[in-house]
């Protein structure tokens, strides 16, 4: 969200990783499941579809490898990476020279995170056809995963150099682009990718963050629409549309589209998101529950804490805002807003319990006090304080009355030096009381300051 000012950290991210399996839940009613790469059906369905084409013994042996590659990425994308390297190597067994079949490796390694074993598997692809444009735009991604924009464009030019009308390397490239910080060049990729291939409901999204960077928010709305029409199972492109709601300052339609997210699949970053959104309307409890429910799930999503605190800052509980900064800068000691907002408070607390401090001093000077009376005020903190808002507010009314007649001051003046003096000369004789004189001078000013 960037409709926040100050007090939040707020995140908006690329809303795809890079291109991998497309699988959702399918519906009732759908057509049935064919067992490729790229079927978008649920997982369990496209692991059936694959089965099924294995063990029919009518199935030839190079369809039923294929078909064990794609029940192998069918299995990754339901978690079960483990069986899915598995599956791999089953058909490398029989055919070591399948590309296909280290692409798909390549692309398991990556989602697992082990960069080194997906570029061993993608270099063994790349080397068995090296014209072969998946290879090489597969490659660009494991590029892109590791924060090497530019190797990664080399390897997307490649592939489309290769395959001119291949969608998904220009929506991958408009990935690396946009991480490079090129949002418009980002755009242009996407605007190719859609024109090939108008029905990859991510192009949509991530364009769409594309165009938030760029500022143009309606825009980047239009394509989180576009998104959720194509595919409405996606929590994601509901938590988009929501910061890109936020960001025009449309908070009910950001919560409801959080809300959706959430029943879809809850999330840290949704939960945060959804409180960002009851905070901007001033609905601190409610922020702070989805702060609660977001850390929760996720005790080290750092944003939660820092937002949870602004929250508690706002609804004036300071000690608890500063122990959330405290702990969103021990988690991310990096992140400048949240070390901001720690900062800011730890001396606005210090500044007010200087001031506290000094309202429970008298006026003058405790330690060169002679007289006896201004010992007494100095031993009882409730007559200090009397003493104290005495003389604030004596200086107040003196400074508006010399703005407008210095013969009002003058009288003002003298009327306090004689209260002084009364004061001096009464304390400890039979009949008056120091602490019913002194609270009815303040009332009296009290009453010159509201003329």
């Amino acid at each position: 969200m960037r409709s926040f000012a100050s007090p939040f950290l707020l995140a908006a991210v690329l809303a795809a990783a890079l291109s991998s399996t497309a699988i959702r839940a399918q519906t009732a009613g759908e057509p049935p499941v064919a067992c490729a790469v790229g079927t978008i059906a649920a997982a369990s369905k496209l692991i059936e579809s694959c089965t099924a084409v294995i063990d029919n013994p009518a199935t030839s042996e190079a369809d039923r490898l294929e078909a064990r590659i794609s029940r192998a990425m069918a299995l990754n994308g339901a978690g079960q990476t483990d069986k899915a390297l598995a599956e791999i190597e089953v058909v490398l067994a029989k055919n070591p020279n399948l590309a296909r079949a280290f692409r798909a490796r390549g692309a398991i390694f990556r989602i697992a995170g082990n960069s080194v074993a997906a570029f061993e598997a993608m270099n063994q692809a790349i080397r068995l056809e090296p014209n072969n444009a998946k290879n090489l735009e597969a490659r660009g991604n494991i590029f892109n995963n590791i924060g090497k924009y530019d190797r990664a464009i080399d390897d997307y030019n490649e592939a489309l150099r290769l395959d001119p009308n291949f969608a998904l390397a220009y929506s991958d490239r408009g990935a690396a682009w946009y991480f490079k910080g090129e949002y418009q060049k980002a755009v242009e990729d996407y605007d190719s990718a859609i024109r090939l291939d108008p029905s990859r409901a991510w192009t949509f999204a991530n364009r769409g963050v594309a165009y938030r960077k760029l500022g143009r928010n309606e825009r980047a709305l239009d394509d989180d629409t576009s998104a959720i029409r194509i595919d409405p199972t996606v929590p994601e492109f509901f938590d988009n549309r929501g910061l890109d709601l936020a960001g025009n300052g449309d908070y009910a339609s950001a919560i409801a589209d959080y809300d959706q997210a959430i029943k879809i699949r809850p999330e840290a970053k949704f939960l945060t998101n959804r409180g960002d959104s009851y905070q901007a309307k001033k609905d601190y409890d409610r922020a702070i529950a989805d702060y609660d429910a977001a850390l929760k799930l996720d005790p080290g999503f750092q944003r939660a804490y820092n937002n949870r605190g602004t929250a508690w800052r706002r609804k004036g509980d300071r000690n608890r805002a500063l122990q959330d900064y405290a702990e969103a800068v021990r988690l991310k000691p990096s992140d400048a807003g949240a070390a901001g907002n720690y900062k800011e408070l730890s001396l606005e607390n210090e500044r007010l319990n200087a001031l506290a401090y000094q309202k429970n001093l008298p006026s003058f000077n405790c330690a060169t006090a002679k007289r006896q009376v201004e010992k007494a005020i100095c031993d009882d903190p409730g007559l200090a304080q009397l003493d104290r808002e005495i003389n604030d507010l004596f200086l107040r009314v003196i400074a508006d009355a010399e703005n407008g007649n210095h013969r009002a001051a003058l009288t003002l003046t003298q009327q306090q030096r004689d209260f002084v003096q009364e004061r001096n000369s009464q304390f400890g004789q039979r009949g008056y009381d120091l602490r019913q004189a002194m609270t009815e001078r303040l009332d009296r000013l009290s009453a010159i300051a509201r003329q």
